[in-house]
């Protein structure tokens, strides 16, 4: 992917005095306030499947199918932090950082979040390994892999999402008492059950991984002048959307569900973009991470005004993340009171498929509605989000790092 081990690039003037990489801050943001649409959705939308291609109305197929990009741009824009790093830390210290970063995500994601955003309760009978759970394993993993030459992680990237659709035959089961290893690894399932706990992988870790070591690899570009730096990222995401819409319509390699007719053309052009999540198969990365190129390509010739409260959002992801949770849990206990008079529902998720909380009698709202909500809950976040942007842009103390 990269012609030389650019870990020992020496930088551009440009990037010395930046301290941070504006279009990478606006993607982030974008994709952190495509995200809230989508948990929004969880806790006040019907409880209709949106990616079933037979049922689901097309908007709210979209609705959903927007909002795929987040986790793998996240993950990619993790990497490429990792790496833009290094301007400030040696390899040895950065390593470190990734290290205890991940571990710290991790703990955030089964104690804070878990208890006090996702389920508002502390009984642990439902636990789903998610995204900072994933994003931390990520981070571990690459806090060896920084030793590497930069071309070597991308390999190591690559191969890890090119070819981990090559084992979706492979059961979990067959592994005997390894299992929950391999789901861990590879496949979206239960690794512990017993009649008052349950611990499901939501996120298998590899593909993850090597979306975050490919997203290190990234990062080199932005050493590189800028029309040579723009160039690439328009090749790339042009590259990548191509190789979606051929690998899809071969239908043969690259996603574990089949697109398929429909009773109608807009039926079938929505299974032919159902790609799988869970694990996100290659297909699924090429349909996002295209598209995330192509808008790194356009943001780095500089971000239109429209977009600027993005950089907000995208400057403090973690923070935003924890906030919008918690908001949205709040505002859906708050919401239930004025309808039913209680609210124990939006503290109770004693199974699966109550997850995050149990659904209330004709519990659901309509997507505007939805809509409305996720507006008003982005525009109540912003100021929150400029201060404490504020706020480590002033301060240096190393906890903001971790926030």
């Amino acid at each position: 992917m990269l012609t030389s081990d650019a870990r020992n690039s020496p930088l551009t003037t440009a990037t010395q005095t930046r301290t941070r990489i504006e279009s990478v801050d606006v993607l982030r943001g974008i994709v952190m306030i495509l995200m809230a649409l989508d948990h929004v959705r969880d806790f006040f939308g019907t409880a209709a499947n949106p990616t079933d291609p037979a049922r689901a109305t097309a908007a709210l197929f979209f609705t959903r199918w927007i909002t795929h990009l987040c986790a793998p741009t996240f993950f990619l824009l993790t990497g490429t932090g990792a790496y833009l790093a290094r301007r400030r830390r040696t390899t040895p210290d950065l390593s470190r950082f990734l290290f205890t970063r991940g571990i710290w995500l991790i703990v955030l994601e089964l104690t804070v979040l878990r208890c006090l955003a996702y389920q508002f309760n502390v009984d642990y009978r439902v636990t789903m390994l998610i995204i900072l759970w994933a994003l931390g394993w990520s981070m571990i993993s690459l806090a060896a892999l920084v030793h590497l030459p930069t071309e070597a992680i991308a390999v190591f990237g690559v191969a890890l999402i090119a070819a981990h659709n090559l084992f979706d035959g492979v059961k979990a089961s067959s592994f005997g008492s390894f299992a929950p290893l391999w789901s861990t690894l590879h496949a979206q399932n239960v690794i512990v059950i017993n009649p008052t706990h349950i611990v499901f992988v939501d996120y298998p870790l590899i593909p993850w991984i090597g979306v975050t070591a490919l997203g290190y690899a990234l990062g080199a570009i932005f050493t590189w002048e800028p029309e040579r730096r723009r160039g690439f990222l328009l090749r790339l995401g042009i590259s990548l959307t191509l190789a979606f819409v051929m690998l899809r319509f071969a239908n043969v390699y690259g996603d574990p569900s089949r697109w398929s007719q429909q009773r109608s053309a807009i039926g079938t052009m929505l299974s032919f973009l159902n790609a799988t999540k869970y694990p996100p198969s290659l297909l699924y990365l090429l349909m996002t991470l295209g598209p995330a190129s192509l808008i790194l390509w356009m943001m780095d010739k500089g971000t239109p005004r429209s977009l600027r409260p993005a950089l907000v959002f995208g400057r403090v992801p973690l923070f935003y993340f924890m906030l919008h949770l918690l908001f949205i849990h709040l505002l859906a206990v708050i919401v239930c009171l004025g309808r039913y008079r209680d609210a124990h529902w939006m503290f109770e998720s004693p199974t699966l498929d109550q997850y995050p909380f149990t659904r209330p009698p004709e519990w659901g709202y309509s997507l505007p509605i939805v809509y409305g909500i996720w507006i008003g809950l982005v525009l109540a976040l912003f100021p929150l989000c400029r201060w404490f942007a504020t706020l480590k842009d002033r301060r240096t103390d190393s906890w903001l790092s971790y926030l």
